[in-house]
């Protein structure tokens, strides 16, 4: 008799799981999907076209809210949890209890068993937590490697929030492909970066199939994680940023803990916005559970155009949807640049929220005094652009990865700020890629 499975997930490494553990193996069956966390991804299918033959009515994805109704309904043995950036203790902790409670037991997946392999070199850049510094990592490798000559090609960690079948494999080398493929404002902000600086990036559903295609356009593939989760590919030079005004948050947050033991390199950002304490917590972290790996120390630089536009101004700050959500980052690259240069006060959102943005802020009552860029659907990015101009502000300062101009229309003055990796003295990324490079025999 097949083992009977449930997966919990949030739809990115939940089908991951299943694609390289279970499909087609015969020795489980997944009995159904549970989604949380994205907006309009639960009440949905796992299509047969990606399922695999086993599965050839595909598999329904239903609201994690009603798993301990799952597991009795299916005779549900084991349920695998395969979401993250959450923490053990106050997330994952009470599903772990509904699961047991309810007669299963509760796992996680075995991560190393996820790791597809590659033909091609792969360097996996990953993060202690949402809003890290991972992505400013990323583009920094990748504009150094092809500016040293190199091709190339990057996969992003899975936000596939519509037709599962339709996104199964996704590149994106233009910016005309966001519109091709419906990207929602979270997935914009991560590959409209890649794509400005003259890159190529890969997503979508199936991992395996992915990597192939960017195998062939790629001399090096660059995993580009999100969420802090795991690499999906078996990475040569693993590398994980952590972060020190989160302290301990890289051992209490899952899978944070994988990723810092195992990575190969360890990047403590933002030196010039942490406290010595939060900077110290990590190194003794580091020195207890990965004495192996190398520490790089970084500053997040932040920058804008003219930082006069802002002195003086009461200004509204958007910032990165993820990393002031289910991230409950407080703050960010628009609220360091909006206090760094000297805006008069920054405005409270609150009292001009519209639509499901008002939502927003219930579900994450913490949010600080910033306007999360929530846009998982049209309406969503309808909501953002109303709530902005309906603010009582001079000045918008945007602190989203991308130009956010582009895709709603502002009507007041703004400015975008942008953010750099910034290492301090040695090793930094240009010797470690250097080592990566003569290892791998590269060296051009």
């Amino acid at each position: 008799m097949a083992k009977k499975i449930l997966i919990m997930g949030a739809a990115g490494k939940d089908f991951h799981v299943f694609n390289t553990i279970y499909r087609d193996n015969a020795d489980y069956e997944v009995v159904a999907f549970t989604a949380t966390q994205i907006p309009d991804i639960d009440d949905r299918k796992y299509p047969a076209v990606l399922a695999g033959k086993l599965y050839p009515d595909g598999i329904t994805i239903y609201p994690e809210e009603q798993v301990a109704e799952l597991i009795k309904k299916f005779e549900v043995e084991e349920v695998i949890f395969a979401y993250s950036d959450v923490n053990y203790e106050t997330w994952i902790g009470p599903r772990k209890k509904i699961v047991e409670d309810a007669g299963a037991k509760f796992s996680y997946p075995d991560h190393f068993k996820t790791f597809v392999k590659s033909t091609k070199p792969v360097i996996a850049v990953t993060a202690v937590r949402t809003g890290s510094g991972k992505s400013q990592t990323t583009r920094k490798i990748a504009t150094m490697l092809r500016e040293m000559g190199y091709k190339v090609a990057a996969a992003r960690h899975p936000m596939p929030y519509g037709d599962l079948a339709e996104q199964a494999v996704q590149r994106f080398g233009e910016l005309s492909d966001l519109v091709k493929h419906k990207c929602t404002i979270e997935e914009i902000e991560e590959y409209e970066p890649h794509i400005a600086s003259g890159g190529v990036i890969y997503a979508g559903v199936d991992y395996e199939a992915i990597l192939r295609e960017a195998e062939k356009e790629g001399d090096i593939v660059l995993w580009d994680g999100g969420n802090n989760d795991t690499p999906f590919f078996a990475a040569d030079l693993w590398m994980v940023v952590a972060d020190p005004l989160r302290p301990g948050d890289e051992m209490t947050y899952f899978p944070s803990d994988v990723n810092f033991k195992n990575a190969h390199v360890i990047i403590i950002n933002k030196m010039d916005s942490a406290t010595p304490e939060g900077i110290k917590e990590i190194e003794e972290n580091a020195k207890k559970y990965n004495p192996n790996a190398t520490i790089v120390y970084a500053d997040s630089k932040v920058t804008v155009a003219d930082p006069n536009a802002i002195k003086g101004k009461r200004v509204l700050v958007v910032e990165d949807g993820p990393t002031c959500t289910h991230g409950m980052m407080k703050t960010g690259a628009g609220t360091v640049a909006a206090e760094r240069f000297g805006a008069a006060e920054i405005v409270d959102p609150r009292p001009f929220l519209k639509g499901k943005l008002a939502d927003t802020f219930v579900k994450y009552p913490n949010v600080g005094k910033l306007l999360p860029a929530m846009g998982y659907s049209d309406q969503q990015i309808k909501d953002l652009e109303d709530t902005i101009n309906a603010s009582d502000v001079d000045m918008v300062v945007i602190g989203t990865p991308i130009d956010l101009g582009r895709i709603i229309k502002i009507n007041k003055p703004s400015v975008r700020v942008m953010y750099d990796l910034d290492e301090k003295g040695k090793p930094d990324m240009e010797s470690i890629i250097a080592d990566f490079l003569k290892a791998h025999n590269l060296t051009k």
